[in-house]
């Protein structure tokens, strides 16, 4: 595993639309904490959109997470995709349905773009439900409630990823 020999701080969107989506989000926070150099993750509120691609399948469960790793980029994404094949993660068809999806949205200020990773990741200011709960972790929470969207349901506050 590429390790860097510096610190990064990242943005990580979470997604979950089969299943129990809840779950699966908590499952993630948890796995993310191993990847954290001090092995803490802070998360966003929890939302609730409407599917990106086909209609016909369940809405999402949405949140931000934001850690910092010793990681160097494709070793992070490698370890996000081995934490939604561990979920259950089946790619079936393009935006489709699935237990788990993790997307690293920000590394540092990195800009680069290889055939597996683009960074920033091209849905960032064009994804309401990537986009608020990511302004959310760095803006104040007055400044969030004035752009809340009619496409994204705030489902739950901060304290969602502690299981009950």
């Amino acid at each position: 595993m590429d390790v860097m020999s510096e610190f990064a701080q990242v943005y990580i969107g979470l997604g979950s639309n089969l299943g129990d989506r809840l779950h699966w989000m908590r499952f993630a926070t948890e796995q993310l904490r191993a990847l954290a150099v001090d092995q803490t993750v802070a998360v966003s509120s929890l939302y609730a959109s409407a599917p990106m691609g086909p209609q016909d399948q369940p809405d999402y469960l949405n949140a931000v997470a934001l850690l910092t790793t010793s990681l160097a980029p494709l070793a992070l994404l490698d370890a996000l995709q081995q934490i939604e094949h561990e979920a259950g993660r089946v790619r079936v068809r393009h935006w489709g349905e699935r237990t788990l999806d993790l997307d690293l949205l920000y590394y540092a200020d990195l800009t680069m773009s290889t055939p597996r990773l683009t960074l920033p990741h091209p849905g960032v200011g064009q994804r309401v439900f990537v986009d608020i709960p990511l302004q959310e972790l760095k803006q104040s929470p007055a400044e969030i409630e004035s752009s809340t969207s009619d496409l994204l349901y705030r489902v739950a506050g901060p304290a969602w990823v502690v299981a009950d």
